[in-house]
């Protein structure tokens, strides 16, 4: 047994070998085996390439199978075989990094793509091909013509010899005479053929001048024309051929005979049927794939007035959970029997299914009342998957989530309408999903905003449209400025300002909350910096910088590292530093998490435990965290909004006061908006606060000037 293949150049020439192998046998080339083969390798990194390039690119499927038809591989096993070894070996020998769910659909629309290219290859060699019988047809119509005139020998040995169909009428339409390639493309003798009208071989698929432009030319006004034209055969099969006819005249130039010259194109014509078909089908099920269900969807958005149109978009629910435990050709057998009951659900007239790639199919209705039929179509959908479906002898429940878009025709754009569905169906699953949901205008407009958002914040840091506003932190026993709180804001061009919870999530889900957090904490450390050089620490007390941490950022293993080096490099002693991590954030935290933190707290940055209150509070972990500041939710100071206040809700705080005191542990509570909350909370022993009753955050001036009050008197 050979070995295995050492790097990505060798797979791809053993992707290449078994290409060659597979196909060489059918291909009309003069070439030998090992020849071909290195013709075939440029194609073969041409399809490695597109595979694990970072977009994907049909245009690489499209030119590797027009250079099959170049190569000579015009046979339809040629293709075939083609596409199996794409799809058996492509990913294994040239996808050895990367998801390989990711990289099998991306093998399989690369075999969309080298379909599609073959197929248009093999139309325009068609097409030149036609130009060239074309061309044949004329010189023949002047050979013949001679050979008439000539010698009745010379023109048997043309009209014999001849590999096209050739026939010879009279204007009336009598056929007069056939050669033999005519004769065995009908089936028929000579004696059946000669005598026959031409006005006979009317077929349905006629096109609409076929027979306007033979009246043209028996009449004389047309000396020639070309078509594509199909006859029935005798035993009721279809001949389509590419037909020439053209007009013979005497010596004296009046019109005698009409002469037809024909190619049979049938088996050319079946396999660009078959071509059109895989390159508008979905390999896997049969349906349609998202080209067809796109032309579809546009020719419905064209339709007249008083038309519409109902687009159900169809996710399975925990699909990828099956892919996961049970292995992809489970997950395959399952999604072509989804897709079965999906097609068994649009059998009226104006609907259609299609998948559009993974786990997501799309069912389309029209007509004038689709308002109605959308609703019962994504009804049927959802009952064709109750029933559990049955995959290597377990059965399987499936769920699916459905968004439903239905309109008038001619409103939307293709593209418009099928985002608007895909967002209605994510809004659908996130309520928990097995349902379905109408479209919002609004929900939409609020999905694009935030996709807008989303792609505008790599550059927005770049650009400074982040600025950072603060509120102070007040001692709650002489109200003096302790510190302040760093909050981000975003100043977007089009939104205006916007507050942290419109695009912190954003930066999160990005990875961006890792560089936006560190330019927040070394402008906020510098900030800090500023107001103790500004105005004399001694005279205002150490004031502080509390600077909130993202889960992200937790997990980030330059934490660490970058904090020392803003401390270091704006001159700032840790204790100026407190670092806030809510509480959810940290239940369940491992050692390898809490590692960082407990670094930083035994350098001398403080680290305060955030919205304490909100989550499971196990009291029992406060003792391994690193946390030196308890910061209690606003949820707590709005109980006691009303007077008296709970009594409950007033031991409770009391509690954890005493709790956190007896631990070491500061208490700081957010949200005071009045000076009643602000005593009771004096009372029971809270050390600082924050809130609109003190500042709302602001600019860092602000903290200056409630600092400065505060020193002077």
């Amino acid at each position: 047994m050979s070995a295995e293949p050492d790097g990505p150049e060798d797979r791809l020439r053993r992707f290449a070998t078994i290409w060659s192998r597979a196909v060489f046998p059918v291909t009309s080339t003069s070439s030998t085996r090992p020849e071909f083969e290195e013709r075939l390798l440029p194609l073969a990194r041409l399809l490695s390439e597109a595979l694990r390039a970072r977009s994907f690119d049909a245009d690489a499927g499209r030119a590797a199978g027009a250079a099959l038809v170049e190569a000579h591989c015009t046979d339809p096993e040629a293709l075939s075989r083609t596409l199996d070894c794409v799809d058996a070996y492509l990913v294994l020998y040239c996808g050895e990094d990367g998801d390989r769910e990711d990289l099998r659909a991306r093998s399989a629309r690369l075999q969309h793509a080298m379909a599609a290219g073959f197929a248009q290859a093999l139309r325009e060699r068609t097409l030149t091909e036609q130009e060239a019988i074309a061309r044949a047809a004329l010189e023949a119509q002047g050979v013949v013509a001679q050979a008439l005139h000539a010698t009745e020998a010379r023109f048997r040995a043309v009209f014999e010899g001849a590999a096209i169909g050739i026939g010879i009428a009279d204007l009336e339409g009598n056929v007069l005479q056939v050669n033999g390639a005519l004769r065995r493309m009908f089936g028929l003798s000579e004696q059946a053929l000669r005598g026959r009208s031409v006005k006979e071989w009317v077929h349905p698929d006629d096109a609409p001048q076929t027979w306007r432009l033979y009246d043209e030319l028996v009449s004389g006004e047309r000396e020639h024309y070309h078509l594509e034209k199909a006859f029935y055969r005798p035993d009721g099969t279809v001949l389509w051929t590419n037909l020439t006819v053209s007009l013979l005249r005497d010596a004296d130039g009046d019109p005698q005979y009409q002469l037809a010259l024909m190619e049979d194109t049938t088996e050319r014509r079946l396999l660009n049927l078959r071509l059109r078909y895989e390159a508008t089908h979905d390999a896997l099920t049969g349906l349609p794939n998202r080209a067809f269900f796109f032309e579809r969807l546009e020719k419905a958005l064209g339709a007249g007035e008083g038309q519409r149109f109902g687009l159900c978009y169809l996710d399975l629910d925990g699909f990828k959970t099956v892919n996961d435990s049970l292995g992809h050709a489970a997950g395959d057998r399952l999604l072509v029997e989804v897709a079965d009951r999906l097609q068994a659900c649009a059998t009226a007239s104006g609907e259609m299914v299609a998948r559009l790639g993974g786990d997501e199919f799309v069912a389309l209705t029209t007509g004038p009342e689709t308002e109605r039929t959308v609703d019962e179509l994504a009804a049927r959908i959802m009952n064709a998957l109750l029933a559990p479906i049955s995959v290597d002898g377990r059965e399987l429940t499936v769920r699916g989530s459905i968004g439903i878009v239905e309109g008038p025709a001619g409103e939307r754009s293709a593209a418009e309408v099928l985002r608007s569905a895909d967002i209605t169906m994510y809004r659908a699953k996130s309520a928990g999903g097995n349902r379905f949901e109408l479209a919002d205008p609004e929900a939409d407009a609020r999905a694009i905003t935030r996709h807008g958002l989303t792609t505008a914040l790599p550059t927005a840091l770049d650009r400074g449209e982040f600025f950072i506003e603060y509120q102070p932190l007040v001692h709650l026993g002489d109200g003096s400025v302790r510190g302040a709180e760093a909050l981000v804001r975003w100043l977007h061009p089009q939104h205006g300002v916007l507050s942290p919870d419109r695009f912190i999530p954003l930066a999160e889900h990005t990875g961006l909350i890792v560089p936006l957090g560190r330019w927040v904490l070394e402008q906020s450390v510098r900030q800090a910096r500023e107001w103790r050089d500004r105005h004399g620490g001694e005279a205002l007390g150490p004031l502080r910088i509390n600077v909130n941490l993202s889960p992200c950022q937790l997990t980030h293993p330059g934490l660490v590292q970058d904090t020392v080096e803003i401390l270091e490099r704006t001159g700032m002693t840790p204790d100026a530093l407190c670092l806030e991590v809510t509480e959810s954030a940290l239940i369940g935290a491992d050692d390898d998490l809490l590692k960082p933190l407990r670094r930083l707290a035994e350098m001398g940055v403080d680290i305060a435990l955030d919205d304490f209150g909100t989550g499971y509070s196990n009291l029992a972990n406060l003792r391994r965290l690193p946390v030196s500041v308890l910061k209690l939710d606003r949820s707590f100071t709005q109980s006691m909004q009303q007077f008296p206040a709970d009594p409950v809700d007033l031991k409770i705080v009391e509690g954890i006061v005493s709790l956190a005191h007896s631990l070491d542990l500061a208490v700081t509570v957010e949200g005071v908006e009045t000076g009643a909350q602000a005593e009771q909370l004096r009372i029971l022993g809270c050390d600082t606060a924050q809130g609109w009753y003190y500042a709302r955050p602001g600019p860092p001036d602000r903290l200056h000037e409630l600092a400065l009050v505060d020193a002077t008197g």
